[in-house]
């Protein structure tokens, strides 16, 4: 059964006031690369990226269960979510 929609959304943005929450590195700031992809187990992984950067650090609240209205709605949400910053995590 093939999959619905895109397997993998990818963009830029840069974090707003208080940054974007990470496991790794705690609080990361400036211009972020996102990527959120679809999971063989039904939920999302949410990444982020210093722009031009290697090393992807997962946003706090990642994996989670796919929404229902899809991962592109659901990739837009999480840029908006760092865009307004105050240490941003994956939104519910």
């Amino acid at each position: 059964m093939p999959c619905p929609g895109p397997a993998v959304c990818q963009g830029q943005v840069t974090a707003g006031p208080g940054g974007a929450m990470t496991d790794e590195a705690g609080v990361i700031t400036g211009d972020l690369t996102v990527r959120t992809a679809r999971l063989a187990d039904h939920r999302v992984s949410v990444t982020v990226q210093y722009t031009g950067a290697e090393e992807r650090y997962t946003l706090t609240g990642s994996p989670t269960a796919v929404p229902a209205d899809g991962l592109e709605t659901f990739h837009t949400a999480v840029l908006a979510a760092i865009a307004l910053g105050a240490e941003a995590v994956v939104p519910q």
